[in-house]
């Protein structure tokens, strides 16, 4: 790719400018010489990643279940008792950030959090019965989107969308 980052052959935006005219849109095409560029991996996987997050902050907004929650949730599910640390490395947040968010979750009454006995600096983190009925909301909201984003593609081109995804989290890990 060409140009300074944040320019239009950067795959940085999604924006117009030169090379983006007819043919060359993020997908890829060709710039004023001809020659095919690659498409803007950057730009389509952030912009995928914003909607994904939006859809599902829409479906789960009833009962205040952002994409993020909706980890959270997931992974209780399969399990049970783990730490906040676990947890944070599972949805890939930071400590921080996940306190808030279990915060959130235990007002919303959807978690429970307590000291394990054996190590007292160690928090572990359950599903409650609300938790696990909110977790049904999540599966099946997430059963549809899965739905809605692979129809159309065989199982050959999804197998290499989630190679190329897995390995962008180990490289940029």
């Amino acid at each position: 790719m060409q140009g300074a980052a944040g320019g239009p052959d950067s795959g940085w935006t999604g924006g117009s400018g030169a090379g983006s005219g007819a043919g060359s849109g993020a997908a890829g095409g060709t710039d004023d010489g001809g020659v095919r560029r690659p498409p803007r991996l950057v730009f389509l996987t952030l912009t995928a990643e914003r909607r994904l997050r939006r859809w599902i902050g829409r479906r789960g907004e009833d009962r205040g279940i952002s994409a993020a929650a909706a980890g959270v949730l997931l992974y209780l599910a399969t399990r049970p008792g783990a730490s906040t640390g676990e947890v944070a490395g599972a949805v890939d947040a930071s400590p921080a950030g996940l306190s808030g968010l279990l915060s959130r979750l235990e007002k919303a009454g959807l978690l429970t959090r307590a000291q394990d006995p054996a190590d007292r600096r160690t928090i572990r983190v359950n599903l409650t019965a609300d938790g696990k009925a909110a977790l049904g909301v999540v599966q099946s909201a997430l059963g549809e989107l899965n739905g809605k984003i692979t129809d159309g593609f065989s199982a050959q081109e999804l197998a290499v969308v989630a190679r190329w995804l897995e390995h962008v989290g180990r490289v940029l890990d």
